[in-house]
C-alpha cells in the first residue's frame, strides 16, 4: 500500500508540475489552458491523498470545468489576435524578471534554513474537519466570505472585459457604406466580365447592329 500511495503521489505531481510548465511555457493559449487543464487534474489527486475527497470533486467541477471552460471561451471570443507576435525586445525584461524570482527564491529557503531548528519538524495533525463539506462551509463562510465574494465579482468583471474586447474587435454594419455590408454577395467568376464597361460597351455595340 506505501508503494502504490508514493507512486500515486508521484504521478500527481509530475502532472502539477508539468502542467505548469506547460501553461507558463506554451505560445499557443489554447496550449496553455491544457496546461492548466492538466495541472488542476494533478491538484485534485493531491487532495485524494489528504483523504479531502469533497475538495478534489469541487477541484474538477469548479476549476476544471468551469474556469478553464471560461478561458478557452474567451481564447475563442479574441481569436487569432490573443496571440501576440514575437518581440525580441521584451527578452531582457523577461530573463532579468526570472533572475530576480530565482534569486529571492534561493533566499527565500536560505533564511528558513537558518531559521529552522536542526532536527526533524514534527508535522501537526490534520483536523478531523479537514475537506468536509461542514468544515469548509464553516471556513468559506465566516472566516473566508470576503474573499469569496470578491472572487466571484472579479470572475463577472473578467467575463464582461473578454466580451467587450471581442465586441470591440469586430465591424459595426451600421457604420459601413452602402451596399459593402457583410451579407453583400461577391460577385461570381462567370460574372466579373459582364460587371466591365468594356464588356458592357461592346455588348451595346452589338445590339445595335442586329436588324429589328
Amino acid at each position: 500500500m506505501k508503494i502504490f500511495e508514493f507512486a500515486f503521489f508521484g504521478l500527481a505531481s509530475l502532472l502539477v508540475l508539468l502542467g505548469g510548465l506547460a501553461t507558463v511555457a506554451a505560445r499557443n493559449p489554447i496550449r496553455g489552458a491544457m496546461g492548466l487543464l492538466t495541472s488542476i487534474v494533478g491538484i485534485a489527486g493531491l487532495y485524494l491523498m489528504l483523504s479531502a475527497e469533497f475538495l478534489a470533486a469541487i477541484q474538477i467541477l469548479v476549476y476544471a470545468g468551469a474556469i478553464v471552460i471560461l478561458f478557452l471561451f474567451v481564447i475563442m471570443l479574441l481569436g487569432p489576435s490573443a496571440t501576440s507576435p514575437r518581440d525580441a525586445r521584451t527578452a531582457v525584461p523577461r530573463y532579468v524578471g526570472a533572475g530576480v524570482l530565482g534569486a529571492s527564491s534561493i533566499g527565500a529557503l536560505a533564511l528558513v534554513a537558518s531559521a529552522s531548528k536542526p532536527g526533524v519538524l514534527a508535522v501537526p495533525a490534520a483536523p478531523e474537519s479537514l475537506g468536509t463539506i461542514e468544515g469548509l462551509g464553516h471556513e468559506l463562510f465566516t472566516k473566508g466570505i470576503v474573499p469569496f465574494e470578491l472572487s466571484g465579482a472579479l470572475l463577472l468583471v473578467a467575463v464582461i472585459g473578454a466580451v467587450a474586447v471581442a465586441r470591440g474587435k469586430q465591424v459595426d454594419p451600421t457604420l459601413l457604406p452602402a451596399g459593402e455590408g457583410p451579407d453583400t454577395a461577391s460577385p461570381e467568376p462567370g460574372d466579373q466580365g459582364a460587371s466591365q464597361p468594356g464588356a458592357l460597351a461592346g455588348h451595346a455595340t452589338l445590339s445595335a447592329k442586329e436588324p429589328h
